[in-house]
């Protein structure tokens, strides 16, 4: 008996998942209330090409080279490749701030506790919205 794949086909599956997301009470619009940040859900294939551009090769002991991923960087990019508004790579938003480039543009626009919610909002809205810790306390309990 064939079991009905149709679920899984790629156009009955929802690709992208987007949210909107006051990542601060800061940033206002012309009426004085808070302008919302417009994120989107990813890919594992982009997911990878994220974690790839954050992974270095190092030589380690007796010269071998071992891989290591920046997990800051490679946050930052996950979180940078999530937002769709504000448009991180615009030139003039950089310029504003003084930087270049998105990553760093998200460093210098958010305070530290901005910058954490914004990253826990992303890891949710990819389904990565249960820390293992998490995970293994439930276990343990």
């Amino acid at each position: 008996m064939a079991k009905d794949l149709s679920a899984f086909y790629a156009q009955n599956a929802v690709m992208e998942e987007a949210e909107t997301f006051i990542v601060s009470e800061r940033f206002r619009n012309s009426e004085g209330a808070p302008v919302p940040w417009k994120l989107r859900s990813m890919t594992e294939a982009e997911n990878e090409e994220c974690r790839k551009s954050a992974t270095r090769k190092v030589k380690g002991k007796h010269g071998q080279q071992t891989v290591e991923t920046n997990a800051d960087e490679y946050l930052a990019k996950l979180v940078v490749a999530s937002i769709t508004y504000p448009d991180l790579k615009d030139a003039q938003l950089q310029q504003s701030y003084g930087v270049l480039g998105a990553e760093g543009l998200l460093r210098k626009m958010l305070r530290p506790g901005e910058y954490a919610g914004l990253v826990a909002k992303v890891q949710e809205l990819n389904g990565f919205d249960r820390d293992m810790n998490d995970l293994v306390e439930e276990v343990k309990n």
